[in-house]
């Protein structure tokens, strides 16, 4: 007898499957640059165990009762210097890096992008790839330092969305690439372009990574030590021995002792003791964003330049760069292997 085989139901819903993709994951941005839409915003992300290691029963009340009622029209503000027509730099940078990865990767594989907090949300383009028919996608922050409140709460919530799928996709994510050598090319290929174009040459390049209370360093939490072998890292492979370079930590936040020295207090400090011409850039930064077009880039101008210093250059980050998508494709297609 020949095996004849069954046919499918005819009430059978059609199911996708047999694809791969790729989600690119972001920290998040508000809708708009508005005071409503930045509360919701970090009502979100101040709310994340993560990110503010303080008991809820203790942080909460501090947050909905004196927080998110002053600090989202100051945000705001800051938000509107920086915002696009297109909308949030942040959002629109990384669309755009999928969009390129896609064009790159081709049709075997499906790219998206996402954000930790706000919108477009990891949960729902998880869920969106695997209706595509994704069973198999790789997640992908991009921190290329590790941190528990950046890269493990991206895990923490694809984790949050598998929870309540009955078909789960298996989930490969990009690991931490600070001392990746396609990073750290990259790195030094576009910061050194970026430095031959400007119209003086900075007696100090300041690298400028976002801070972390403290505490994360005593528990044990790897990102400083990340940061500082980016540093280096990126100082030999540039190899510009009339350059000064410093590491420094921005964007504090409350009262707890921060990852030192700060960026705004070196800035002044700099410009105090005769530095005339400075650069900074942010290496942990994968796009343009709040922190570098308006907290390094306007108010860190401001801070030298008020402390005696001249001339003063935010470099942008890798962004869309050629250098930043080589790395990306580059990175990706190793961690799709044997998947492609």
């Amino acid at each position: 007898m020949t095996w004849q085989p069954q046919s499918l139901p005819t009430d059978h819903p059609p199911v996708a499957s047999g694809k791969v993709g790729v989600l690119i994951c972001n920290l998040g941005t508000p809708d708009s640059a508005e005071p409503k839409a930045v509360k919701r915003y970090l009502g979100e992300f101040l709310s994340d165990r993560r990110v503010v290691e303080i008991p809820a029963i203790a942080w909460q009340p501090i947050l909905r009762g004196i927080i998110l009622n002053t600090r989202p029209k100051k945000s705001a503000h800051a938000y509107s210097q920086v915002w696009t027509e297109e909308g949030s730099p942040l959002a629109v940078i990384t669309r755009n890096q999928a969009e390129a990865m896609q064009k790159r990767l081709g049709g075997g594989v499906l790219v998206d992008w996402g954000m930790r907090y706000g919108n477009p949300a990891l949960g729902d383009r998880i869920e969106k790839l695997m209706q595509a028919g994704c069973e198999r996608i790789l997640l992908a922050p991009l921190y290329p330092q590790y941190s528990g409140a950046t890269t493990a709460t991206v895990v923490d919530k694809a984790a949050d969305k598998l929870r309540e799928m009955r078909w789960q996709p298996s989930l490969r994510t990009l690991p931490p690439y600070h001392d990746d050598p396609l990073y750290i090319d990259a790195l030094a290929k576009d910061v050194a372009r970026q430095i031959d174009a400007l119209s003086f040459e900075p007696e100090v390049l300041l690298l400028s990574f976002h801070g972390m209370p403290q505490r994360t360093l005593e528990l044990g939490d790897p990102y400083h030590c990340h940061c500082q072998k980016t540093s280096r890292l990126l100082q030999e492979r540039l190899k510009r021995p009339d350059l000064r370079f410093r590491t420094t930590f921005q964007s504090r936040f409350g009262r707890a002792k921060w990852l030192e020295p700060a960026t705004d207090t070196v800035l002044e400090e700099e410009g105090r003791k005769g530095t005339r011409r400075l650069a900074i850039a942010a290496p942990g930064f994968s796009a343009d964003c709040l922190e570098t077009l308006e907290e390094l880039a306007i108010q860190g101008r401001e801070q030298f330049t008020d402390a005696g210093g001249e001339d003063f250059a935010a470099l942008s980050c890798l962004n869309t760069s050629p250098a930043g998508l080589d790395m990306l494709e580059g990175l990706v297609r190793r961690e799709l292997a044997g998947w492609i």
